[in-house]
């Protein structure tokens, strides 16, 4: 077969048309930020926001017209309505009622939302150490990245290749460590931009819920970018999020965006599980010397001011940077050392966390909109 580009792709997709217009969906222009990554592909479907209930049975057939291509694997499509598209609504019912969609992740016991309000303190480290850990306290554990822009979950897991398709045309999240992990970074390039808007974005976290068939898990993690944009508002808003853990550095600039976070959860209704101080010390190797480079206590002193738990300290230590590079994070590479322990600990407190939210308020049942 020859190479499969985005003309391929293109090709294949004039092929079908919109339900309710006199025209194939590429002379629409509906079909947009097309990525082929070997055998997968990945675009978005740009429609009206009304019509996103009707186009579902579209966005399937689009996908299936590529997975019917030789030799593509996997195929991923998302509905967006960033582009509004010149076009007259129906005469009749113009904005129709929702219609229920299915449940996002039925059979997930509880999902926790690894977070940061500014990038560069270790949150992606945090989240697959943290993973693993439960794994090691008997939780059956799934780690999604969530971090849209700058996927590094493949990188950490030493994951390579792509997610296979299941019988019933969703993915099978891959598996490393002990744990079901899935990430948009599976399908692109690993130094491709995403350069992805909002709704884009959005629809994409949704499929990398609802279209993946992750099984039954007592945990999953979700890695979220940095900040608080439209990866933490989706998360908070179309499931049930059982909590957030808040990892930040020692230093003050650090604090006043961990504080963001912790306020943004708020506001959603969110629980803060607790904060992490990454990075919080240095040991030299060879003289033992403890030096704290970034300050110390800064994020234990924001967790008293908030009132929420204080999870422990992660020194700032070069195996733990080392193994996320080869793909061996620390907890899996040397499960009895020091830092294998410290994220223990720290996962301890989150089950622990996590148990006394769901006693003493039961989750929402939230679906997808």
């Amino acid at each position: 077969m020859t190479s499969l580009t985005k003309e391929t792709v293109l090709h294949s997709l004039a092929e079908i048309r919109h339900p309710h217009r006199n025209q194939d969906v590429v002379s629409l222009g509906m079909i947009s930020g097309v990525v082929v990554k070997g055998t997968n592909v990945g675009f978005a479907i740009e429609i009206e926001p009304h019509e996103a209930s009707k186009l579902e049975g579209l966005r399937r057939s689009c996908e299936e017209r590529i997975r019917a291509i030789p030799g593509v694997t996997s195929c991923t499509a998302v509905l967006t309505a960033e582009h509004p598209m010149q076009m007259t609504p129906p005469a009749a019912n113009p904005r129709p009622p929702k219609q229920p969609q299915k449940v996002l992740l039925p059979d997930v016991a509880h999902i926790v939302a690894v977070a940061s309000g500014k990038g560069g303190v270790g949150k992606s480290t945090t989240a697959i150490n943290l993973a693993i850990a439960l794994t090691t306290l008997g939780s059956r554990v799934g780690l999604l990245d969530a971090d849209i822009y700058g996927p590094s979950i493949p990188r950490m897991t030493g994951l390579k290749g792509k997610p296979e398709s299941t019988p019933r045309g969703n993915l099978a999240p891959m598996q490393a460590h002990g744990l079901s992990v899935m990430s948009i970074g599976f399908l692109v390039e690993e130094d491709a931009p995403m350069i992805w808007r909002g709704p884009m974005v959005q629809s994409a976290l949704q499929q990398m819920m609802g279209d993946v068939e992750w099984g039954a898990l007592d945990v999953l993690v979700v890695d979220l970018p940095p900040g608080t944009g439209d990866a933490q508002l989706t998360m908070a808003q179309r499931v049930p999020l059982s909590g957030a853990v808040i990892v930040s550095t020692p230093q003050d600039i650090a604090l006043l965006d961990a504080r963001k976070a912790i306020n943004m959860f708020g506001k959603v209704n969110v629980p803060i599980l607790g904060l992490i101080e990454n990075m919080s010390f240095f040991r030299c190797p060879n003289c033992g010397h403890r030096t704290e480079i970034f300050s110390h206590g800064g994020a234990r002193d924001c967790a008293e001011q908030f009132g929420v738990p204080f999870l422990g300290e992660i020194a700032l230590e070069l195996a733990i940077r080392e193994n996320s590079d080869r793909g061996t994070p620390i907890v899996a590479q040397d499960p009895n050392g020091e830092h294998a322990a410290n994220y223990r600990n720290i996962a301890e407190i989150v089950l622990r966390g996590l148990n006394a939210e769901a006693v003493s308020k039961p989750l929402p049942r939230i679906v997808e909109v």
